[in-house]
């Protein structure tokens, strides 16, 4: 059911003292965008009359089809809590359509919401709940970001060893602002890394939720001087920074992957999620970990997955199953970190769970020891298979996955792994302060 209506948000905005608005949406590669207008031009905006040059957007449309229509998502009004307190700012989030009404295909969102209709048809909700991580480093003189921190906090640390902990109760109260209903807030296991999680809502819900989250967390660290970052790995020796994905499906308000006679407490539904997931990962890791860095935490030692296995037991396998059962059992993907854009993250993980489900994919048996310390020959002996190692193995894998390229489409997809490709060409021919370290004397 709707929250809002034109003229309660019309209403709003007036009785509010709001002068600017934000009409945002993502790129294809999760980066938020925006156009501002005044309150003057909401009610066209609210009238999907809002057009924008699309092909200025990485990834959208070519030159010769640029005009693009934002339609903005009535229930995502919020007023940014952090901007000025007369003439205040509220954004909308928006959809993408094209001029003769068709929703854009290359739109992220819309990507999620065509896999979230397929569910709905098969009678399934995708409840999510993500944990999202991030580093709180210092900026230097000229307000640029630094990978630089005074703390040497560690897991669950409190104040004054923990020297984020009053950026992180601003950054908590500003989302609860927002609506957000914030479960925990804690310093994680790295000096200067933070996680905050928030209550488990529908996809659509969360992914939107994940994009407001790092906008605000960014906001609120610059106002403590602090540049926060959602970059997986940036600093050497330390815990990189993962985005662990908590998913069930409902039917008629009611946990799908419950069954109290099983000896795990899963529901066959379950098991046949597991399945299509493990089965698809390889082709869906250039989706879930799309970064160059994402693989530098993608290695033993740093509580990161590296394995395509699960487990109810323990926290080495890809994913895991939490203890806590009932309404509350779900299904754990490790292997996402927070630079990859939450919409196609959540689209590649129901749609090959859906699969999982119509094709009865079973998963192999679950690994109950760690991973990390078997051999190389008892990994073979059980199948237990790597992730991607690098960015470049990742995108082979994906354009061998025709399931995951079709829930991308065909465009949208060569457009990605085209772009992704030259990333990683890029990456290949610089040269690093390790290489002048290790060779330049010596050579």
């Amino acid at each position: 059911m709707a929250k809002y209506t034109k003229e309660m948000i019309l209403q709003m905005v007036e009785e509010e003292d709001v002068e600017f608005i934000r009409l945002q949406f993502t790129d294809m590669f999760g980066t938020l965008k925006n156009v501002a207008i005044t309150s003057s031009q909401l009610e066209k905006a609210l009238n999907n009359q809002c057009m924008f040059d699309g092909s200025s957007i990485e990834g959208f449309v070519r030159i010769e089809e640029s005009d693009m229509y934002l339609y903005p998502d009535l229930d995502s009004f919020a007023i940014l809590p952090w901007r000025p307190q007369q003439g205040k700012v509220a954004r909308l989030i928006c959809d993408i359509y094209r001029p003769d009404g068709r929703p854009f295909e290359g739109s992220p969102r819309y990507i999620l919401q065509r896999v979230l209709k397929r569910a709905a048809d098969m009678g399934y909700q995708f409840n999510v709940g993500p944990e999202c991580e991030f580093f709180l480093f210092h900026t230097d003189e000229n307000g640029m970001p630094t990978t630089l921190t005074h703390e040497k906090a560690g897991y669950f640390d409190l104040g004054p060893v923990d020297l984020g902990e009053n950026a992180r109760r601003d950054m908590v109260l500003t989302l609860e602002d927002m609506g957000f209903e914030i479960e925990a807030s804690h310093h994680e296991v790295a000096p200067a890394q933070h996680e905050i999680d928030f209550k488990y809502a529908d996809a659509l819900t969360t992914a939107d939720r994940i994009m407001t989250f790092k906008f605000a967390v960014r906001t609120i660290a610059k106002r403590h001087g602090l540049h926060a970052t959602f970059m997986p790995k940036p600093k050497i020796g330390i815990n990189g920074s993962g985005m662990h994905v908590n998913m069930s499906l409902s039917k008629n308000g009611k946990n799908c992957f419950v069954d109290a006679n099983d000896p795990l407490g899963l529901s066959q539904e379950a098991y046949y999620f597991i399945g299509g997931i493990l089965k698809h990962m390889k082709g869906m890791t250039a989706i879930t970990n799309p970064l160059v860095n994402s693989y530098k935490r993608l290695v033993p030692g740093y509580e990161a997955p590296v394995y395509i296995a699960w487990s109810a037991k323990n926290r080495s396998p890809l994913i895991r199953i939490p203890a806590a059962r009932g309404e509350s059992t779900r299904v754990e993907l490790r292997s996402p970190d927070p630079s990859s854009n939450p919409y196609l993250v959540l689209a590649a993980c129901l749609a090959a769970g859906l699969e999982g489900i119509e094709h009865k994919i079973m998963p192999p048996k679950p690994i109950d020891r760690n991973i990390f310390e078997m051999s190389k020959e008892e990994k073979k002996e059980m199948s237990i298979h790597s992730l991607p190692g690098t960015l470049r193995e990742a995108l082979y894998n994906l354009e061998q996955d025709e399931f995951i390229y079709h829930v991308l489409g065909e465009d949208f997809a060569e457009k990605y792994i085209r772009a992704k490709k030259a990333e990683w060409q890029d990456y290949t021919i610089q040269v690093t302060s390790w290489e002048i370290d290790q060779y330049l004397y010596k050579i």
